[in-house]
């Protein structure tokens, strides 16, 4: 499989030259080839290359913001006929540009976002601006959300996201995330699926800091309709998995009466590359059919000695009275570039409509060599 910097490669480059060859006559295609591949270019890692090609980009482009929109757009326009699908990643660094060298132009940077992120998505882009601008940035924001482009609408969403993943922080939006309540308003019944997931992933956020804003959200926004449920419950998705109390009255999941039995831990030793596999089943005592939400937590080995908890949902259906159901689940320790193991004692439960009923250790140690 290739690395994700591979996506910036000999064919790439070539590809992309010819289209500003095509568009700009006066372009030096093997100039900026060469400038490209400089000494260093191959022991760039994909976010450094990315921004490396920013930088060369900009050396063929107008000194002055205001001219290079201009370009950027006919651009656009050319990278779409020569065949560039929307969305690639390669085509980031159009984003990055905007970002750099637009930072001090508020209107023709606020142009030049709203163009691009119909081609390649700005969401990163935008959070200097939201920095630098404040309210004037959330206002046009805002503005975006009415926009006819989707992916404009979803930019006014996800751009404002108070905890944008790998993006840099709003600390002013996790403290009152008041300010960008109405884009969540204006798109909460969006005909795009991706601009109404992006609404839940916004009021995700706000509830890991401002849980009582959500949840007094969700409580207005219930019932209007199947989808904005949906939304509803993939955005009070956080709450839920820490057992909120409020939440889960609000779902009916109350967990007196469902029974916990047989709960096992398959694997009381387990190597690091290897699964816990567990084991349990659970019993409807209730006199009537009952909305059970079932998850898992682990509770894994932290550097300082302590133990972290991660809740992982298994299902959520509606069981019938003295209906059983048998559970088995495994859990992967396979080594990954996003979470690194310790060895030593963990511990597995099991969480019934928000309540852990059960709970059990094992141990991690290492592979083998």
């Amino acid at each position: 499989m290739s690395a994700i910097k591979d996506i910036y490669c000999q064919e790439f480059y070539d590809r992309f030259a010819n289209s500003m060859s095509s568009l700009f006559p006066s372009f030096e295609k093997q100039k900026f080839i060469s400038l490209i591949y400089d000494d260093q270019f191959e022991v760039r890692e994909w976010k450094e290359r990315m921004k490396h090609t920013t930088r060369i980009f900009h050396a063929f482009m107008p000194a002055k913001f205001s001219e290079a929109v201009i370009l950027i757009e006919q651009l656009i326009s050319g990278l779409r006929a020569d065949g560039f699908g929307e969305d690639g990643l390669a085509m980031i660094f159009l984003a990055d540009y905007v970002e750099i060298y637009g930072i001090d132009d508020f209107d023709h940077a606020v142009k030049a976002l709203e163009i691009v992120t119909q081609f390649v998505s700005c969401e990163f882009a935008v959070r200097p601006f939201i920095l630098k601008y404040g309210d004037q940035m959330i206002a046009q924001m805002t503005i975006w959300s009415t926009h006819e482009n989707s992916k404009v609408r979803r930019l006014a969403s996800e751009g404002s996201r108070p905890r944008l993943p790998w993006a840099m922080a709003i600390p002013a939006l996790k403290k009152n995330p008041a300010a960008i309540l109405p884009i969540l308003e204006n798109l909460k019944n969006d005909p795009s699926e991706s601009v109404r997931r992006s609404v839940a992933n916004s009021l995700n956020d706000i509830a890991k800091d401002n849980p009582d804003i959500v949840i007094a959200i969700a409580s207005r926004w219930k019932g209007e309709n199947k989808q904005t449920d949906a939304l509803v419950k993939h955005g009070l998705r956080t709450l839920l998995k820490q057992g909120h109390p409020v939440v889960l009255q609000q779902y009916g999941l109350e967990s007196k009466q469902i029974t916990l039995i047989d709960f096992e831990i398959l694997t009381p030793v387990v190597r690091i590359g290897e699964s816990v596999e567990f084991t349990f089943s659970i019993r409807n005592d209730n006199p009537a059919a009952h909305l059970v939400r079932l998850e898992y937590g682990l509770y894994y080995q932290k550097a300082k000695g302590h133990l972290a908890r991660k809740v992982f949902k298994i299902s959520e259906r509606l069981l019938q009275k003295d209906e059983q159901l048998r559970i088995q689940r495994k859990q992967s320790f396979k080594l990954i570039t996003t979470r690194k193991f310790h060895t030593g004692v963990h511990q597995l439960s099991v969480i019934i409509n928000g309540e852990e009923k059960g709970i059990g250790d094992f141990t991690l140690i290492h592979g083998q060599n």
